[in-house]
Formats: structure tokens, sequence, C-alpha cells
């Protein structure tokens, strides 16, 4: 079942110092332009080290034909995604994979044996998970993510 919640790519998070002049290169190449994250305040149900830094952090994203790509620029304050800048410097911090529920496919990891780095859910239980798997991962964080309802026209 875990090998189940690793069959849809949804993003890639990138990591950096400086999330605007990153933007402005990469719109520079034509990809833009970006998008603010919706608020990380959304997210009811948090299991971070540091709640403080995560609603700090910064999230800009595009959405290409293919992939979403995020920038993420961290808070000062002491969170996994600064430390991983402080360590190895701007880079890939996760891949996000798309699942039709984080609670199963978090409970179908952890069932595996993989343990949970970080975790946020919305009222309607769609939100993240972070797997601890950056060692065994080449240094990648690898993440399940599910999709707030749309919407009824």
């Amino acid at each position: 079942m875990v090998s189940q919640n690793f069959k849809k790519i949804h993003h890639v998070c990138i990591v950096v110092n400086d999330i605007e002049k990153t933007m402005a290169y990469y719109e520079s190449v034509g990809i833009g332009p970006w998008k603010d994250y919706p608020p990380l305040s959304q997210f009811t149900e948090v299991n971070v080290p540091n709640v403080e830094a995560f609603n700090q952090a910064v999230y800009k994203y595009i959405d290409l034909e293919n992939i979403q790509i995020q920038l993420c620029q961290p808070s000062k304050l002491d969170n996994q995604q600064r430390r991983f800048l402080d360590k190895h410097g701007e880079g890939v911090f996760h891949l996000g994979f798309e699942v039709p529920d984080c609670d199963a496919g978090e409970a179908a990891a952890k069932a595996e044996g993989m343990s949970v780095l970080m975790s946020g859910r919305r009222p309607d239980r769609s939100g993240f998970t972070y797997f601890d798997t950056a060692q065994e991962a080449g240094g990648v964080v690898l993440e399940i993510r599910a999709s707030p309802p749309r919407p009824k026209a």
C-alpha cells in the first residue's frame, strides 16, 4: 500500500534564501508568473517542530503542464526547511505526491515502518505528511498531500 502513496508526482519544492530573487530568475527564463501559496494558517491540525516557524514560511508556486514547482523561503526560526537550508544550501527539499486521502496514506506508510517528520490537516482532512526519508532518499524528503475538495459549480 505504501507504494501507492508514491505513484503520482504533484510537485517539487525548492528551499531558497531569497524567494523574490529566485522567482525573478525563473521568470527571466520563462517560468512564471508565480502565485502565493494559500495561507498556512488554514492547517488547523499541525504536527511540526515549531508552529510559529511553519506559519512564517513563505511559499510561492507555479503550475506547469506536468508538475507544480514550489519555492519555500523558511523563516529564521528553527524548522526542518531552515535546518536543510543552513546545512546544505538551496536545493530540493521534498518531492510531493498526490494521494486521495492523507490519513489513509499516512497510516499505510507508518504500517510499513516509515516515520512521520511533519504533518498538517485542514478541517476537511486534506493536507500533507512529510516522511523522514532524507537519509535514505538522497537527501530528499518524500511527502504525500491531498488537495481540498473542489467547489461544486
